[in-house]
């Protein structure tokens, strides 16, 4: 075979060719890493909605559709008050008004943010989060870290603003409300439960800078919140199948138990 061309053109397409295997390159590993960083979560996300379709979600459904609700009804009149009697907590108020406010208040969203974008993220979080970890773990991590965040807020005005996580006492008459505390936990322990790290630490990473450069009671609770989330899926996948294999050995040994009893009494004398 003979080749065709000038030294100069020959060199061209080397240097063409070198490039494209290097984009061909570049785009192979691309796709590997976003497969090893993401494949086992779409993988559970297309089995659980081709099985269940729209029903695989039936909490993330009633989550937004409560924050919809609380979002119009706020805005009413006589409705803040209604909302507020409700839902509404703050760091000012008795603990146990907090404490039975606190469910309610996940779903009561910021008066001066758009509603739109709460709606949003808690419908995607909440089920994704719904079809990976499960309804009973996803109501309790968003509950879980909601209320760190609330206690936080607490702890963060008792102490007083010459401590490092201390707020000053206005702070305590700060309505503290809102999905996104859960939906930064959700996300954590969502990318812990399909391995992917680098999700996680992108997720915390950015709570953490946005505390640094926002340093406001949201802020610092969103961190909170994910920092509980790491404990929770931490102890998930210590202690996740303990007390199952436990309540299990302790069916399997009932059983036996039964069984051996019944032959006792039947068996002639």
């Amino acid at each position: 075979m003979f080749l065709i061309g000038s030294d100069g053109e020959r060199a061209a397409v080397g240097r063409n060719s070198r490039a494209g295997g290097a984009e061909l390159g570049l785009g192979a590993f691309a796709v590997r890493a976003a497969v090893a960083e993401w494949g086992t979560l779409f993988a559970t996300l297309k089995d659980g909605l081709l099985r269940r379709k729209f029903a695989a979600v039936p909490l993330a459904t009633t989550a937004t559709l409560l924050i919809l609700a609380f979002s119009i009804v706020q805005h009413l009149p006589g409705g803040e008050r209604f909302v507020t009697g409700l839902g509404v907590v703050k760091a000012s108020l008795p603990l146990d008004v907090s404490l039975l406010r606190t469910p309610l208040s996940l779903y009561v969203p910021a008066l001066d943010l758009p509603v739109w974008g709460a709606l949003a993220q808690v419908f995607l979080v909440f089920g994704v989060a719904e079809i990976v970890l499960g309804r009973r773990l996803t109501l309790v991590v968003a509950y879980a870290c909601t209320l760190a965040g609330t206690l936080f807020a607490r702890v963060g005005v008792m102490i007083g603003p010459e401590h490092l996580f201390g707020f000053p006492r206005w702070v305590a008459h700060v309505r503290d409300t809102g999905p996104s505390a859960a939906v930064v936990a959700l996300a954590v322990v969502v990318a812990f439960r399909c391995r992917a790290w680098w999700t996680a630490g992108a997720v915390l990473l950015a709570m953490v800078v946005e505390a640094v450069l926002l340093p406001n009671l949201a802020g610092l609770e969103h961190v909170v919140a994910g920092l509980t989330a790491v404990l929770i899926a931490c102890s998930v996948e210590v202690f996740g199948d303990f007390w199952p294999r436990v309540l299990g050995g302790v069916r399997a040994a009932a059983s036996v138990a039964a069984e051996a009893g019944r032959r006792t009494v039947l068996a002639p004398r």
